[in-house]
């Protein structure tokens, strides 16, 4: 038998990365299936097929579990925000809110972790918190962008950038919660984010 070959028998073993997004893999559906509650992690273990010990090993445990949803979370909130092919900048940013929406609402259990703290943990990593970080600048090259255009006036982008997300962090929070008292909350929420725009938008620039 030739040496580039393994022992007739022998699983090859798979790259550490690939073991790694197997297990968040298997953290990700035991979230969707049991709630932030049922994350446990002899529950991902089972459901990776693995002993447990290999989360420790792998990710470090509990902690580093819901270190790599939180990772996952915000690398796909980014990806949701991110500036689309819209012309219209100030278009641009509305669909930008409308997405953050759409992503809190599909995506319940991972906002759960993200914002209200649902699997309390000891520490976030660095690496978390720079993905993190990453997402909310994608909202700000989006203010940027618009200011540049002269859509909006944002003489300091960051804080705009930060009021827009407290506006809509802020509306999908109470819709999550049930706590939206208009007949219809994506209408509600719509409305919201036309008034919010019309405060930034230039003079010229009415929002549709």
């Amino acid at each position: 038998m030739s040496p580039a070959h393994p022992a007739a028998g022998r699983r090859p073993r798979t790259p550490s990365a690939d073991v790694e997004r197997e297990l968040v893999s298997a953290a990700e559906a035991v979230l969707v299936r049991d709630g932030p509650g049922g994350l446990t992690v002899r529950a991902v273990a089972a459901e990776a097929g693995i002993a447990p010990m290999g989360v420790y090993n792998r990710l470090g445990g509990k902690d580093g579990l819901v270190d790599a949803l939180f990772i996952r979370g915000f690398d796909r909130l980014r990806a949701a925000i991110a500036g689309g092919d819209e012309p219209d900048l100030l278009e641009r940013l509305r669909v930008c809110g409308l997405r953050y929406r759409s992503f809190a609402l599909a995506n319940r259990h991972f906002y759960a972790i993200m914002f209200e703290d649902a699997i309390p943990h000891l520490n976030i990593s660095d690496e978390a918190t720079e993905h993190a970080a990453a997402a909310f600048g994608e909202l700000v090259r989006n203010v940027e962008m618009a200011a540049a255009a002269g859509a909006i006036i944002a003489p300091q982008p960051y804080e705009v950038a930060q009021q827009i997300w407290s506006t809509v962090h802020g509306a999908v929070a109470l819709e999550l919660n049930g706590l939206v008292l208009t007949p219809d909350p994506e209408a509600t929420y719509r409305a919201t984010l036309d008034t919010m725009l019309r405060g930034l938008a230039q003079p010229t620039r009415p929002v549709t």
